[in-house]
């Protein structure tokens, strides 16, 4: 059975990244859930995509840039009036339960790596005693080799695009994915592209795509005997499931 991961708690649903949706993400009978997490320079772990506030927020600026319990006052949009969640927040919804946590760990302005947030994010995941079922995920390989560095217990996912192939190519990408990876997770038109090429290279269980949402995309990847789906619709994805092959 192909897993479904909830792509940010499930944007499509609720906004996302918020502690609303993950409490609703949560009753639902999927696999898993996706975040990201950032640091700021006060050294807190803030649950948000972007690495600026402007999109998402009622706030504008960097992350990185909030004072030590700013987040409390950044407003989500689209949300009951819900803050930016805490990485601790986040994990104290799924302590219990037996859903996987796909925690992307992002880089700041610039695409600047976040010096520290690697072990930062492996000890909260421990303190909550949920490293056996964590993946902490990025799209960069210094920081896959940090993770790898600093929580050698812990899973990894690499995630890998278009522009990760231009960057590095795609076979050799894909080999360098695969030594400091657990999971490689392709961006579903790059796969369906290249799916002879990279199945032959990257084992199927071993092996995720995003991000499929429409029905008839979410029952093509449904039926591809894959690891894992990774979808801004788990409840869409939930029913075609139901109903694929």
């Amino acid at each position: 059975m192909v897993m479904i991961i909830g792509h940010r708690g499930g944007r499509n649903l609720w906004p996302e990244n918020s502690l609303s949706g993950f409490r609703k993400l949560k009753a639902m009978p999927v696999e898993g859930v996706e975040f990201d997490v950032h640091l700021t320079s006060a050294g807190e772990l803030l649950v948000i995509h972007d690495p600026t506030l402007d999109r998402t927020t009622d706030h504008s600026g960097p992350v990185a840039a909030l004072a030590a319990g700013a987040h409390r006052h950044v407003r989500l949009k689209d949300s009951d009036g819900g803050a930016i969640p805490t990485l601790a927040e986040v994990l104290e919804i799924f302590r219990d339960g037996t859903m996987e946590l796909h925690v992307e760990l992002k880089a700041g302005v610039g695409h600047v790596a976040y010096p520290g947030l690697e072990a930062a994010a492996a000890a909260a995941i421990e303190t909550f005693g949920l490293g056996e079922r964590s993946i902490l995920t990025s799209f960069h390989e210094e920081i896959l080799v940090e993770i790898g560095r600093v929580a050698p217990d812990i899973r990894r996912l690499s995630s890998f695009d278009r522009n990760s192939a231009e960057r590095l190519g795609l076979k050799a990408g894909l080999d360098t994915m695969l030594e400091l990876s657990d999971i490689v997770a392709v961006e579903k038109s790059l796969l369906a592209a290249e799916w002879d090429a990279i199945t032959a290279q990257v084992p199927l269980e071993r092996l995720g795509a995003w991000v499929p949402n429409e029905e008839a995309d979410l029952k093509f990847w449904l039926d591809k005997p894959i690891r894992q789906i990774t979808t801004d619709r788990p409840d869409r994805a939930v029913s075609m499931r139901g109903t694929a092959a």
